[in-house]
């Protein structure tokens, strides 16, 4: 029997594992649509909002909608998507007078008056082109020690985990609903300049079963690993304030703070700095680009196919595959023991090679009905979560490409005294400056796949 085969028929939408069922689909499984086509509406992962059934979610939490918190919306321009929530409409620009200028896509970047600046974010050349500043010690973390608790005399109940920062190597306890909101917070604070991949699905119904928290935990691992070894993410303040907040009162403060910045969207772009690195030419900045998408667009592909692939293995392995050996056994045994009735003697030497063979044919059925959980079950895992990091690629590269057809637009919008020609300058110079950041995460996201 397939081991995962409880989780495949989730119709809630919640936990599912059943890695072929939606090949062309995100991680998630929440739309069937190839995500890479530019100009579609929303991420192709963000996290749809609590849903009737979710009883995780409680009136503690009932502010963070008007947080400002990411949500699908319409796509800008170009496929440039509104990242920027309210944050982005509280942002005091007069770009109206930009025919097709909206105020959530690349422009809001490319033309306004930058804030003043913060937290840094350097871009350096490495050995292998921009990069991003690395920190001297790698960040880490455990999620583990997973609990049932309960509130409300045990009407709502809930999972819980420990994460131990290697930082402190002090537990900090959250449940599913805070990593959520870790993740609405990365996405709307960094999702227009860094893929941020989603969450482990949530399950709804049997959600308390042993195999099912395994097997969130170990996804939930997975994701905060993948966060911890960003350069941009792990050092970000909202990412140190979940690892190693104090006490309740340092987190509300913290998460007030956090749901507050107004640092997000494009606007990340603002906080990025080339050290000593040229600007870029516009042709340069979307050969780079097309690039980028090409090759993201290829693996995605290629990923879908081994999961294809993997997951028919699978089954193949789990199903018919061991039932032909346990046939096969079972007929050598079957004519041993007719050998046996015939009282002949010498016998023995013949049937009992008969019957040690219908064993081996029966132990091998039960070696390769086990063997995909050893080794198999870490590369679909390993694709899988790949597959949910690819399937962010076409938003964020939607971005820059409509940024690209903005900064070439900049001559005729001079030549109708739209804009001055020193904007125009400082529209080329800030699409470097996302260029910049665009190479630098593709490196980093190259380390991370080879090493």
């Amino acid at each position: 029997n397939d081991p995962w085969a409880v989780f495949d028929s989730n119709a809630s939408g919640g936990f599912s594992n059943n890695w072929a069922a939606q090949p062309e689909g995100t991680e998630t499984g929440k739309t069937s649509s190839n995500a890479w086509p530019s100009g579609g509406q929303g991420h192709p992962q963000a996290y749809q909002g609590p849903g009737a059934e979710d009883d995780e979610w409680d009136e503690e939490w009932d502010d963070v909608k008007s947080s400002g918190g990411y949500a699908e919306s319409e796509a800008g321009e170009g496929g440039a998507i509104n990242r920027g929530g309210a944050h982005g409409s509280s942002m005091k620009i007069a770009l109206n007078k930009f025919p097709g200028f909206s105020k959530s896509g690349p422009e809001l970047y490319l033309l306004s008056k930058l804030p003043a600046k913060g937290t840094k974010l350097s871009v350096y050349t490495g050995e292998v082109g921009p990069v991003w500043a690395y920190p001297d010690y790698q960040l880490d973390c455990v999620v583990a020690d997973p609990k049932k608790g309960s509130k409300m005399y045990g009407l709502k109940s809930y999972t819980e985990y420990q994460v131990i920062p290697t930082t402190t190597n002090k537990p900090v306890i959250h449940r599913y609903k805070h990593f959520d909101w870790l993740y609405e917070r990365l996405l709307e604070k960094f999702g227009s300049a860094i893929p941020i991949p989603s969450l482990p699905d949530k399950q709804v119904t049997g959600r308390f079963e042993e195999e099912f928290i395994k097997m969130r935990m170990e996804r939930l691992q997975g994701w905060m690993s993948r966060m911890c070894r960003h350069p941009v993410v792990s050092s970000s303040e909202v990412f140190q304030l979940f690892l190693s907040y104090k006490d309740e009162k340092d987190w509300k403060m913290g998460k007030r703070k956090a749901e507050k910045d107004e640092t997000v969207g494009v606007m990340v772009f603002s906080t990025i700095e080339p050290e000593g690195l040229p600007d870029l030419d516009l042709t340069e900045v979307e050969q780079k680009c097309e690039q980028f998408n090409r090759f993201t667009k290829a693996m995605d592909d290629g990923v879908k196919d081994l999961l294809t692939v993997g997951n028919e293995h699978w089954k193949r392995c789990t199903g018919p595959l061991p039932k032909e050996y346990q046939r096969i056994g079972k007929a050598f045994q079957n004519l041993s023991s007719v050998f046996t009735s015939s009282g002949y003697e010498g016998e023995a030497a013949l049937t009992d090679a008969l019957t040690a063979a219908g064993k081996t044919y029966e132990d091998i059925a039960q070696m390769v009905a086990e063997q995909p959980k050893k080794d198999l079950h870490f590369l679909m895992e390993t694709n899988n979560e790949y597959k949910g990091l690819l399937g962010c690629f076409p938003d964020t590269i939607g971005v820059h490409k409509a940024a690209i057809e903005k900064v070439k637009e900049a001559d005729k919008l001079v030549a109708t005294s739209k804009i001055t020609p020193s904007e125009k300058t400082a529209m080329s110079k800030r699409a470097s400056t996302m260029s910049y950041a665009l190479q630098a995460e593709m490196n980093h996201f190259h380390s991370n796949r080879i090493y």
